[in-house]
């Protein structure tokens, strides 16, 4: 920041670098062929060869220094340009220029993006924060972890509003993933009618990019996409919650079996009482409901028991 303020990024349209170095080569040149030609001029010509020399390495020490001065600038990729302390401009358009010689390249994030030197990357890189063990809405410690795909939008915010952008992403990843996490259920409830860690993956995902994106937004960062890449109970309580997961699957798995088996049981007696195949007294209907119901909610196969007597 410039005096608490944000700074606006100011793109700087610099020279075109092939002229300024054709230039500087011809300066450089003509300096050396000065320096040269005072060895050829008699020491009598009242001190015109120390002229001509002074000439000459002014010439070079000039056009050499206007050669530090060019810039490389590759695709997706941007210089900050800082002038005595100040905030210069940003090249960001690709090619070969030229600049002030007395400006100089800043990025605080040269360390962390290997390769890059001091310029800044504007292509989409990824952070893939390591898992972490928060406490989610009912209490039960998880462990989350996050890839989270970004790039920088403005470079000017990035170098100067936060002490060193990369860092600053990932520490601000780590508190967006606890305030989310802590927001919602590992699983889904009973109920089924609110979102769930698991269960709401694609909700949760763009819930958790606004939240980095609001933090983020002063170091003038764009979050393109959070998406959560690990999700699982906590060890110390992963085997009672699998218990209860297994639980909850054999419940639902039984309710509907019983579902379907008073259904079969209820067309199984619409059908002998409509066919008239043979007529039963309430008793009777009801051992033959309970037999209907043992068969068909039992685990094991029935075993058919053969009654030759009368059904009476």
């Amino acid at each position: 920041m410039e005096n608490g303020k944000q700074v606006d990024e100011k793109v700087l349209h610099a020279k075109n670098g092939w002229g300024m170095l054709l230039l500087s080569v011809i300066g450089i040149a003509l300096g050396i062929i000065l320096c040269i030609l005072s060895e050829s001029i008699p020491k009598t010509q009242g001190g015109i060869d120390i002229l001509l020399i002074a000439i000459g390495v002014i010439l070079i020490i000039v056009f050499a220094f206007l050669l530090c001065g060019l810039k490389i600038v590759n695709p997706n990729e941007a210089i900050v340009l800082t002038l005595f302390g100040k905030y210069y401009g940003t090249i960001k358009k690709e090619g070969f220029f030229w600049v002030n010689p007395f400006s100089s390249s800043f990025n605080p994030a040269q360390g962390a993006l290997m390769g890059l030197g001091k310029k800044i990357s504007l292509k989409a890189m990824t952070l893939n924060n390591e898992k972490q063990k928060v406490n989610d809405e009912e209490g039960n410690p998880i462990e989350i972890g996050v890839v989270v795909i970004w790039k920088v939008v403005n470079t000017a915010r990035a170098v100067f509003d936060v002490d060193n952008y990369v860092q600053y992403i990932s520490t601000q990843c780590d508190a967006a993933i606890r305030q989310v996490a802590r927001q919602y259920p590992y699983d889904v409830s009973e109920n089924g009618d609110e979102k769930s860690l698991r269960g709401s993956s694609v909700e949760i995902a763009e819930i958790l990019r606004q939240e980095i994106q609001t933090r983020v937004e002063i170091a003038g960062i764009e979050i393109c996409e959070a998406r959560i890449a690990h999700l699982a109970y906590a060890p110390e309580i992963a085997a009672a919650m699998l218990q209860r997961q297994q639980a909850s699957a054999i419940i639902a798995a039984r309710q509907k079996i019983v579902d379907g088996a008073v259904s079969m049981v209820e067309m199984a007696l619409n059908k002998l009482s409509e066919n008239g195949v043979v007529e039963l007294d309430e008793e009777r209907k009801a051992a033959m409901v309970s037999n209907l119901l043992v068969v068909l909610c039992g685990n094991k196969d029935a075993q058919p028991v053969v009654n030759s007597g009368s059904l009476y």
